[in-house]
């Protein structure tokens, strides 16, 4: 029987595809035991300095940045960056001693998973895409175990440390004929018309919305609805255009939708980008879906993702260079088909996995009651 408490360091980010897995995989570990210590460890300036400590956790920013492949002397602070953050990780892992470190990818999983293997501490790796990124890779040799969310990860890592576990989605998304009734009315929609959620992200995708302008007659003419969350980027922008009546009476503008459960609940067909956190939660709430990779990933990773789903017949994919003249023609054409919808919305489901982050409690309390 251990007396003290567990100790865990999560580390990652960047983006919230790296950061929301993360505080689900924390949240879990409370649930699981209530005295655990959890701190985390981010990139200063990246999102996770916010987010993390919204949802009640202590963070550690490290310096650390990634690698300039445009301008290479900008390289030259980078390395500097890199060598101060493993120094503080090397700090952090002395002082606070943890039973495992979580790596969920993102720059600053690598100096604090690497000062933790180095000390002997058991590491454990979420990987969210198809794809597996440059910091898992580079941390996969070490790793006790790695959690992912799609098959084939053989070609990345060592066979005998995956375990199949999906990503972690929101735990208040959920499907009902309560949340579709009261998403209606909270979106102000007609319950007899079909409905397009188009997800750009909380900043927004200039394609998407390209698109969706150069479809507003289309869309004025068509029996359908949009919910359109352009994002935080181009609202002004956008709004202007609804200021000069430019935006079909169809089509409703949103910065960001806060109520995604009730989205989720009264959308017939999703366009969205192609993130792997975004895929897991179109999978498990079984919706449709028409994917635009963005371009402006690392490896093209997003094309990856979407492409794992369009193998199974369960997404449509438009590739973000033919959007602008194809996406609406595609959505309009494929919300009037109910067969592929429903098609679509059984693969979809048939590749969900659930629980994921309790999933992944259970593979780390395997390592740290072993140790």
């Amino acid at each position: 029987m251990k007396s003290k408490p567990f100790k865990f360091i999560v580390s990652g980010g960047g983006t919230g595809g790296h950061i929301f897995p993360a505080i689900s995989i924390a949240n879990a570990i409370k649930e699981r035991w209530n005295d655990a210590e959890i701190i985390f460890v981010g990139a200063l300036g990246r999102m996770e300095m916010e987010r993390v400590p919204a949802a009640g956790y202590k963070i550690v920013g490290l310096p650390v940045a990634g690698f300039d492949r445009k301008n290479l002397l900008k390289n030259v602070s980078v390395a500097f960056k890199l060598l101060k953050s493993m120094n503080m990780a090397r700090k952090v892992v002395t002082s606070f001693k943890p039973d495992i470190a979580i790596g969920v990818g993102g720059y600053a999983s690598g100096p604090v998973l690497k000062a933790a293997a180095a000390k002997g501490i058991p590491t454990l790796l979420q990987e969210q895409n198809s794809y597996a990124g440059v910091t898992n890779k580079l941390l996969a040799k070490s790793a006790t175990k790695i959690c992912v969310a799609y098959e084939g990860m053989e070609s990345f890592f060592s066979k005998e440390k995956i375990v199949l576990t999906g990503n972690p989605t929101r735990q208040d998304l959920k499907i009902s004929e309560k949340n579709r009734a009261e998403g209606y009315k909270h979106f102000d929609l007609n319950e007899k018309k079909k409905t397009i959620l188009m997800l750009g992200g909380s900043l927004g995708a200039r394609t998407l919305n390209d698109s969706i302008v150069g479809a507003f007659n289309q869309l004025a003419g068509s029996e359908v609805q949009v919910i359109w969350q352009c994002g935080k980027f181009y609202y002004d922008e956008m709004k202007k255009l609804e200021s000069m009546d430019k935006i079909p009476k169809n089509v409703h503008l949103y910065d960001f939708v806060s109520r995604m459960d009730l989205a989720y609940s009264v959308s017939d067909l999703i366009i969205s980008r192609a993130g792997a956190g975004s895929i897991s939660e179109f999978s498990i709430l079984k919706r449709p879906v028409i994917l635009v990779p963005s371009p402006n990933v690392s490896e093209d990773h997003q094309t990856k993702n979407a492409m794992a789903l369009v193998k199974h017949d369960a997404a449509v994919m438009v590739r973000d260079m033919d959007a602008r003249e194809v996406l609406f023609n595609t959505a309009l054409c494929l919300i009037a088909d109910d067969n592929k919808l429903s098609t679509l919305s059984n693969n979809i489901s048939n590749l969900a996995q659930h629980n994921s982050a309790q999933r992944i409690v259970d593979e780390i309390e395997k390592i740290i009651t072993k140790k």
